[in-house]
């Protein structure tokens, strides 16, 4: 059965805005590195299309940018979406019927699918079918923007905290 996770870079506010702050090399070698093992990924709309970046090399970018782009594309994708009409390579829509989808692909298969979005991780949270939560915390303030928690926070147990790179730490929890 696969174990569905959600993770993304953080404030310490609990805002979520890639545009705001980036990785640092280590940490961004970490992500390469974890796009490598997924099973696949689970986006929502709004994140896909910003992910979408990924899809063309472009010439400015470092090898660690391709080789980002590389396990990005490798992996399959689906899409969350009831607006959209198709999607891109190696990706699949989920249109309908979306709890029944997503539990057909965390028991068919094996590994980690990692969730994509705050509002697509709020709706699977709501119906229980995140199994853990990686919050990567970076010293930075928004003070405004998209929390990473949608809606009520379930209650969480704390199974792991790192420091990744030079600033980042990540908080691993688990429902319970």
């Amino acid at each position: 059965m696969a174990k569905l996770v959600f993770g993304m870079n953080i404030s310490l506010d609990g805002y979520v805005d890639h545009q705001k702050f980036a990785p640092d090399p280590i940490l961004f070698r970490h992500w390469i590195e974890q796009a490598r093992g997924l099973t696949g990924s689970l986006y929502g709309r709004r994140l896909y299309e910003v992910m979408r970046y990924w899809d063309e090399d472009r010439a400015e970018w470092t090898p660690e940018l391709h080789d980002f782009a590389l396990a990005w594309r490798r992996q399959p994708k689906w899409v969350v979406s009831r607006s959209l009409t198709s999607v891109g390579p190696n990706a699949t829509l989920i249109k309908e019927d979306i709890e029944t989808a997503i539990r057909g692909l965390k028991a068919g298969l094996a590994g980690e699918i990692q969730v994509g979005g705050p509002e697509l991780a709020g709706g699977l949270t709501d119906l229980g079918l995140i199994d853990e939560y990686r919050l990567y915390f970076h010293p930075v303030v928004l003070g405004r923007g998209k929390p990473f928690f949608t809606g009520p926070r379930p209650p969480l147990r704390l199974v792991a905290s790192d420091l990744i790179g030079g600033d980042a730490v990540r908080l691993t929890y688990v429902p319970g």
